[in-house]
């Protein structure tokens, strides 16, 4: 048993100022104010710190290399070559605090590796879900992972070879991308009736669905679909962002969780995104207003400005950009991002009976989002990482 002890505490959804985390082996067994233990128990009072929940980052790449010729990339490396390279992101996110990651879109077994090294080692990177290949149109976003599928029956099989191959979850692009040549993120890919298709085969083999929707067709029939969660969702139009209040008070009213992906680094970004940027903060203030359940999320992989620690950075744009409150912006990174894929019950929270998943930065978050980005101990499991 060991006691970590900080100026402040944030348990995932409130800061509780000063206060105790007593760590059991790979679990939290007590979450209190400071106080007297047992001779035997040590306590390391770590001082002006803040100590938060592991970060969960619910949309990452892992095995791509931050380029902007993803095409190139995988065209140009074989499924070992894409396994190192995701073993060297998977560090720099533990490194940031980022303990678990659901890995939307990956190659062959890539993925499946390193999920299976991580899952042995926990200094090899954080907890992850996979998801495999993403299913798409026929040269459609990210064909090149070897998702493509043309209409319903297809995409039913495809769902069983996934399931067959042990992802955790099953991404669907429901409408084009920006990376990807030929495709447009504002363009449905997928229409309702084979979202449905994918729906109604994931959940009977008991697997969740993220849908992968740009345009405001393809985030209505997701939503109909029933999908568990909505990726991105910036409700892009060919030249900007599309104002639609109906839409958003339906998000918010199904409750389904929205992963908006933010975060990037000083750096290039797609011109499309650029563009479109103070558009797209507007949308995200808009949605989180309604009462949308939003999370935050990075695509980490994709490009530059997104590399595998960014989703620290997200809590100083979601209060910058979005209007939220610094709880608020962590919760959407801490426990509402765990429940939104399904790991609400032991992960990005302090409380007993959860995995001892810790990340401790140096000063006051709640006085300085600023904080999030100087780590200076995290645990995965309890273990120190």
């Amino acid at each position: 048993m060991q006691v970590i002890r900080a100026q402040q505490v944030f348990d995932g959804e409130h800061f509780l100022g000063p206060g105790d985390v007593v760590v059991d082996g790979p679990n939290i067994v007590a979450v209190n104010s400071p106080m007297e233990y047992a001779a035997d128990v040590p306590v390391e009072d770590l001082g002006d710190v803040t100590v938060l929940p592991g970060l969960v980052d619910a949309h990452q790449h892992l095995t791509w290399d931050c380029s902007f010729d993803a095409v190139g990339w995988h065209e140009r490396h074989d499924d070992e070559a894409l396994l190192q390279q995701g073993l060297v992101n998977a560090r720099q996110a533990l490194a940031a605090g980022v303990t678990t990651v659901r890995d939307l879109g990956g190659r062959g077994r890539a993925p499946f590796d390193l999920r299976d090294e991580c899952s042995r080692n926990p200094a090899a990177g954080p907890t992850l879900l996979v998801a495999g290949p993403a299913l798409t149109t026929p040269g459609g976003h990210c064909w090149f992972l070897g998702g493509q599928c043309s209409g319903p029956e297809e995409l039913v099989m495809a769902v069983a070879r996934l399931d067959e191959a042990g992802v955790d979850v099953i991404k669907v692009m429901a409408t084009g991308g920006n990376l990807t040549p030929g495709s447009a993120p504002h363009e449905s890919q997928f229409g309702l009736a084979e979202l449905r298709a994918v729906v109604e085969a994931a959940h009977a083999a008991g697997l969740p669905v993220a849908a992968h929707a740009h345009g405001t067709q393809g985030v209505s029939d997701a939503l109909d679909a029933r999908v568990d969660t909505i990726e991105h969702c910036s409700f892009m139009t060919a030249d900007g962002v599309a104002e639609d209040a109906t839409l958003v008070r339906r998000l918010a009213s199904s409750g389904v969780t929205v992963s908006i992906t933010g975060g990037t680094i000083p750096g290039p970004i797609p011109p499309a995104i650029a563009v479109r940027m103070p558009a797209l903060a507007a949308h995200g203030r808009r949605m989180l207003a309604a009462g949308v359940r939003c999370i935050i999320s990075t695509d980490a992989g994709i490009g530059p400005a997104k590399p595998h620690d960014v989703l620290a950075r997200t809590v100083e744009h979601a209060v910058e950009d979005l209007g939220a409150t610094v709880d608020e912006a962590l919760a959407m990174c801490t426990a509402r991002a765990a429940e939104g894929i399904g790991l609400g019950h032991k992960a990005g929270r302090l409380r007993p009976g959860a995995a001892a998943d810790l990340l401790v930065v140096s000063g006051r978050v709640d006085h300085e989002p600023s904080a999030m980005r100087d780590p200076v101990r995290v645990l995965r499991g309890g273990i120190a990482v």
